[in-house]
């Protein structure tokens, strides 16, 4: 049974806004939550960026979902201090927590003015990071000298069980190596073929946990207004990795915006104003085997998708199989 779940980005929504957007998705049956931990937008359109560790201090307590963020160790947290972070709300609200830790994006880790490392280095540096939190999470008292520097730090109230450390991943290399280390798989919508080779990726390489998937989409009553959301609100999220790893400010990402056209956005945003498209598309992903889809609506305005996806749309899913 795949869970249905709602994605809290940061980056389009102010704190309080978040809040609410989430409480609502609640109510209307969306089933779990994740969100972004940004320090900057992607666009002066979007004009957001909450602190996500407190935000989910006040979402773990006025909701009874499960939420996980994404976030990134080794750069403007020490893994030590998430380790701290992750570990009090896993103590708080038990097996309700998770967190995605990736290699992270020039456009948040630069505020801290460190030089922004080759990718290998990045990656490396990402996997000594879950190993200091793993030992971290086992009570261990942990030093540890190379690309992150730990000295003689403990996590002295942990949960019963270790908070789960999912891998953010874009493809295949990167699902094989993640199966080495991760608790389960955090992807984006991409090309059906394209998931189910990374999917088959993971697994094949000893990969356990959930698969997990977050899908932009854009709806409206009209295809030419979710076609104006997508372009306002997502526009520079287009191109590819390794490129959007690098750009170091919003300014970076505004250029690429212009250029950008409807055609583009549609390849990375599933843009329709017929629901029964968006249930075709979500039943799809579920055959594909991922455990939680996650459906994230691109617009600021999150109230008529809520509503409108928890009346019309979820029930359908229920029907087919694809629930809680």
């Amino acid at each position: 049974m795949t869970v249905i779940g709602f994605p809290v980005s940061h980056e389009q929504l102010a704190p309080d806004a978040a809040l609410d957007a989430l409480r609502a998705a609640e109510s209307a049956g969306f089933a779990a939550a994740l969100c972004s931990d940004h320090a900057n937008p992607w666009s002066r359109a979007q004009g957001h960026s909450g602190a996500a560790w407190p935000w989910l201090g006040a979402a773990l307590a006025t909701t009874g979902l499960r939420i996980g963020v994404v976030t990134s160790p080794g750069g403007r947290y020490h893994p030590a201090v998430l380790a701290q972070q992750a570990a009090t709300l896993g103590q708080m609200f038990p097996a309700r927590f998770w967190m995605a830790p990736g290699t992270g994006e020039y456009l948040n880790e630069s505020i801290t003015g460190e030089p922004w490392p080759r990718p290998e280095i990045r990656g490396r540096r990402l996997v000594e990071s879950v190993d200091v939190i793993r030992r971290l999470f086992a009570g261990e008292c942990v030093t540890h000298d190379g690309l992150v520097t730990v000295v003689d730090a403990e996590v002295w109230d942990r949960p019963s069980e270790p908070v789960p450390l999912l891998a953010p991943v874009v493809g295949v290399s990167s699902a094989e190596r993640a199966a080495q280390w991760a608790d389960g798989l955090l992807t984006l919508n991409q090309p059906v073929e394209v998931l189910r080779d990374l999917l088959a990726a993971y697994r094949e390489s000893g990969g356990r946990g959930p698969a997990c998937l977050q899908v932009h989409l854009s709806w409206a009553e009209t295809e030419g207004h979710a076609e104006a959301i997508a372009l306002d609100q997502w526009r520079n999220n287009v191109v590819s990795p390794p490129v959007t790893w690098d750009l170091a400010t919003v300014d970076h990402f505004e250029a690429l915006g212009p250029r950008t056209t409807a055609d583009q956005v549609r390849e990375s945003v599933r843009v329709s104003a017929d629901l029964s498209r968006h249930r075709d598309w979500i039943l799809e992903y579920a055959e594909l085997g991922f455990d939680e889809i996650y459906l994230h609506h691109v617009g600021q305005d999150q109230s008529a998708f809520v509503e409108t996806f928890g009346n019309r749309v979820l029930p359908d899913l229920r029907d087919e199989e694809v629930t809680r």
